[in-house]
């Protein structure tokens, strides 16, 4: 009964699928019938569907971790990326961009203001890396402009005139030349100890241009990125390691040669030389410094090192002579490589260089610079008759820009009281003359004939002391990070202390853009005192363009400049103030003598301070501690 029962439910239960399958059967799928029966089948098979997807999920586990990896790491480079970039961006508005409104496509930043105390020109800043400065900023009150005016930079004034671009800056090397068939495809370390724009970094930084424009391969280690050479760096592809540590030292071992550009690479190169002592045949120690402070910090290491260079024959005596008193023995004599004038500074100033083509000719680069000087000139607001001495550098006591000032001073008041005295005199005659004539018959026409041939006279003398020269003084540079800010602060109160002077004095910012600052100048002054400049690459750049030189009689500036020939030579410190303003008084009264000067300098730098004369001397160096292919 209960069997009979369950069959009986069974078939029961089974008819209606029967029904169904039969029904389906006959109804058209394009029925609404059909498509009602056949959606409640929908959500089955989106579940298998959905079922089917995550199974095969679970079965490619690799491939979906990597797909997943990818796109992390495609959101964390687009976030990293832009990051980058906003930062890059606010890094424009660190410094002294300073533009005068009314400038096209200039952006000024807010609450960005010229440097403080100083009056600014109309120049535009565009492409010129800036840098800031804590010492210029906090020091010069804002409401005070008794100090002079600031000017420049003119690299986009350079650039227009010249026709620049960034590839035909970085140079071009001779492919011919030794120094070319010693460095190609080698790879070679440089050591910068900083990155400021001062004499050491500038110059490790153009023979790292000239290694790759020879096919070199450099990797540059950065001890310190004080300074604002970075943005150039980067401009010109040149290579810095990160790490300054174990990824450097490691890098140098594998280089063929490792150059440092600075006494103060002294660390570096001991740390390098305990993990690596064969290291030092391979190492090259170009120092640049000449105080007994850097010989101090670098005795201990100097005797390890294969080779030393240096760039004068002064300071390589009385580092020799250093060693002797602390008896270190040199594993070998020292080769004295003295800087030059890069082909950039060549090929504006109109010296032949590797820039120079059919259309840029040597004559061309000439003309050019003639008008970079009378439109940098105008920008200045300088006239025809504005006699501009200049010096650069960064302003601290080694530099000696105060007794430059106190100099300028003294000729400023001399000729103050010459005019006066002048001015006094003609007065005088005057009024004789007029007593004269006014005994004179006025019927007599001769005696009237000679009266207006003495009026003509004196407007003659009149016009003729019209177009005397007045004295300018052009500094530089303001927002080095070399500055001293007491020593600042001692050239700001001289000059608000003495009348008339901020009339006289230009300033100018740190920038490796300077051949219009040399086209714009007449004389150029190296006052650097104690033990003078260790070579002082920025006379021989100033000597390109043919301008005299005003220096002191110490350093490397007594092998650069000859005496009463290319330059007026003065003694350092203040007994030597004097005799600078002696010096700049004669130039002023004398500027054709001063032009002379200038040509004979001029005509030196191209016997002996090209680029071609120290890389020969370089290839020389190199060629004792390169290492053996």
């Amino acid at each position: 009964m209960d069997l009979h029962g369950n069959l009986l439910r069974l078939n029961s239960t089974r008819a209606p699928a029967g029904l169904k399958s039969s029904f389906d059967r006959s109804v058209s799928r394009n029925s609404p019938s059909f498509r009602r029966l056949q959606s409640t089948r929908a959500p089955r098979r989106d579940f298998k569907a959905g079922t089917g997807k995550l199974q095969w999920i679970r079965s490619n586990r690799v491939v979906f971790w990597l797909l997943l990896i990818t796109l992390w790491a495609y959101i964390g480079f687009h976030v990293q990326s832009s990051w980058a970039h906003s930062d890059h961006r606010k890094k424009e508005f660190v410094g002294y961009k300073i533009e005068a409104l009314g400038v096209k496509n200039q952006v000024n930043p807010p609450n960005v203001s010229a440097p403080l105390g100083f009056k600014t020109t109309h120049s535009s800043i565009v492409n010129e890396p800036t840098v800031a400065t804590e010492s210029d900023d906090a020091i010069i009150p804002k409401s005070n402009t008794s100090f002079g005016l600031m000017v420049g930079p003119f690299g986009d004034i350079e650039d227009r005139i010249f026709e620049w671009s960034p590839e035909k800056r970085r140079g071009t090397c001779d492919r011919k030349g030794g120094f070319a068939r010693l460095v190609w495809s080698r790879t070679i370390v440089l050591i910068f100890h900083q990155l400021s724009m001062t004499g050491a970094p500038l110059s490790m930084m153009e023979l790292a241009t000239e290694l790759l424009s020879c096919g070199s391969y450099v990797k540059v280690v950065v001890l310190s990125k004080k300074g604002g050479l970075m943005s150039e760096l980067d401009r010109r592809g040149i290579s810095i390691l990160e790490d300054k540590g174990e990824i450097s030292f490691k890098a140098a071992m594998k280089a063929d040669l490792v150059v440092a550009g600075s006494a103060v690479s002294s660390s570096w190169i001991e740390q390098y030389l305990k993990r690596n002592p064969a290291g030092s045949s391979q190492l090259v120690w170009w120092i640049m410094e000449n105080r007994q402070e850097y010989f101090n910090r670098s005795k201990h290491i100097l005797s390890q090192v294969k080779l030393l260079t240096f760039l004068s024959d002064v300071q390589s005596k009385q580092w020799l002579s250093w060693c002797n008193e602390a008896n270190i023995k040199l594993k070998s004599q020292p080769m004295v490589v003295p800087l030059s004038v890069n082909d950039e500074l060549a090929f504006a100033s109109g010296i032949p260089s590797s820039l120079n083509t059919p259309v840029f000719t040597v004559e061309k680069m000439t003309e050019k610079s003639d008008l970079l000087r009378t439109e940098v000139r105008k920008e200045m607001g300088l006239s025809d008759k504005d006699f501009l001495l200049m010096t650069l550098g960064s302003v601290n006591p080694a530099k000696g820009q105060l007794l430059l000032l106190e100099a300028a001073h003294l000729v400023s008041v001399q000729n103050i009281s010459q005019r006066e005295n002048q001015t006094s005199g003609a007065s005088k005659k005057r009024k004789r003359r007029r007593s004269r004539s006014s005994n004179l018959s006025v019927r007599n026409e001769s005696k009237t004939m000679k009266l207006d041939q003495r009026k003509l006279r004196r407007l003659l003398s009149d016009k003729a002391r019209s177009v005397e020269q007045t004295l300018k003084i052009l500094i530089g540079s303001i927002g080095s990070k070399s500055n001293k800010v007491p020593y600042v602060k001692g050239l700001l109160k001289f000059l608000s202390e003495s009348s008339n002077m901020s009339k006289l004095v230009l300033w100018t910012r740190t920038t490796t853009r300077v051949a219009s600052l040399f086209a714009a100048a007449d004389v150029y002054i190296i006052n650097s005192q104690g033990v003078g400049e260790t070579f002082g690459r920025v006379t021989i750049e100033a000597m390109a363009f043919g301008l005299p030189i005003l220096g002191t009689d110490a350093g490397g500036t007594r092998e650069i400049v000859e005496d009463k020939v290319t330059g007026l030579l003065h003694p350092p410190g203040r007994e030597g103030t004097e005799t600078l303003a002696q010096n700049i008084q004669f130039l002023l009264n004398n500027p054709s003598v001063g032009k002379k000067m200038g040509l004979l300098g001029r005509k030196k730098v191209q016997e002996k301070y090209l680029k071609h004369h120290t890389y020969s001397k370089l290839a020389e160096a190199f060629m004792k501690c390169m290492k053996v292919k």
